[in-house]
């Protein structure tokens, strides 16, 4: 199988991977190859230099997030490790072609990988040109002065500078779980939440409440307000939950798999003297979120 690649970790799959997925699916149709990308299970930063990055996105997510909004066909996920680290740059995509079938290459100006990460755009560029192969080395993308990161977005987030984060994604921020079983304190209040997790890799947004919308798996969509933080009010605990009120919703969706994207931040997470208080603060929030989409039309 022939295929173009787009080669890098893409987490977010932000605007500036976005850029260079588009122009993948764009040389594949010239090539009459599969549009795919090849990432890596592990960010390389975590053995490269020793450092946890929090994710944005998880590797379900990228991959979702690439097909649907970039036509990747086939995204193809590499197990980094010290070998993977310390593997000469020409043998990596000696790889590529051979096991993978790459013939034209799609990376950032900035996408290092082998040795030492020895291996860059001018390295690939030489490769292909002695291999008779093709590729493509994409610049910085800016938006507004500042260039898109990764690194940029992960902070925005953790900030709850939610609309700025969503501009330099390109979409909106996202989480997709299956819905769990919580303590069913928002069905006794008359304000039911389904209850979802972040994994322990993925980075936490700053606690607080959302306007959300939620994607069924049936393809109906809600607005919804979500809170991420510790329950202070009916919770003594530190454990992080993620629960959202599904606006104009009723019905059980244990065990399905829902999507909620966030678009905007409402307030900080806070303790209510009651749960009648919180009960009232829960529903405020819910027509702020409403009046918030309403306003985006």
């Amino acid at each position: 199988m022939r295929r173009v690649v787009a080669l890098g970790f893409f987490d977010g799959v932000h605007l500036g991977h976005g850029v260079l997925l588009d122009l993948t699916r764009r040389r594949a149709e010239e090539l009459g190859a599969v549009p795919s990308a090849i990432s890596f299970d592990v960010h390389p930063d975590t053995l490269v230099r020793g450092e946890t990055v929090p994710l944005i996105t998880n590797h379900a997510g990228r991959e979702e997030l690439m097909r649907r909004l970039y036509g990747i066909q086939d995204v193809l996920l590499i197990h980094f490790n010290y070998g993977t680290m310390h593997m000469p740059w020409e043998q990596f995509l000696d790889q590529m072609v051979t096991e993978f079938g790459a013939v034209h290459f799609v990376v950032g100006h900035d996408f290092r990988f082998g040795d030492r990460g020895q291996g860059d755009g001018e390295h690939i560029r030489q490769y292909c040109e002695a291999h008779g192969l093709s590729c493509d080395i994409v610049a910085p993308v800016y938006l507004n002065g500042e260039i898109v990161s990764s690194t940029l977005i992960r902070k925005l987030l953790m900030d709850g500078e939610m609309e700025r984060a969503n501009a330099f994604l390109g979409h909106p921020y996202e989480l997709t779980d299956v819905v769990r079983h919580g303590f069913r304190l928002g069905s006794k209040m008359g304000t039911p939440t389904v209850n979802m997790r972040i994994d322990r890799e993925m980075l936490v947004p700053r606690h607080g409440v959302y306007a959300t919308r939620v994607y069924l798996e049936d393809g109906r969509e809600f607005p919804g307000v979500t809170n991420i933080g510790v329950r202070p009010t009916v919770s003594g605990g530190d454990s992080l939950s993620v629960e959202t009120f599904i606006l104009d919703f009723s019905g059980d969706l244990y065990e399905s798999r829902i999507r909620v994207t966030f678009h905007h931040f409402i307030r900080p997470e806070q303790k209510f003297p009651d749960v009648e208080a919180l009960k009232q603060q829960i529903l405020h929030d819910a027509e702020t979120s409403r009046q918030y989409f309403l306003n985006q039309k």
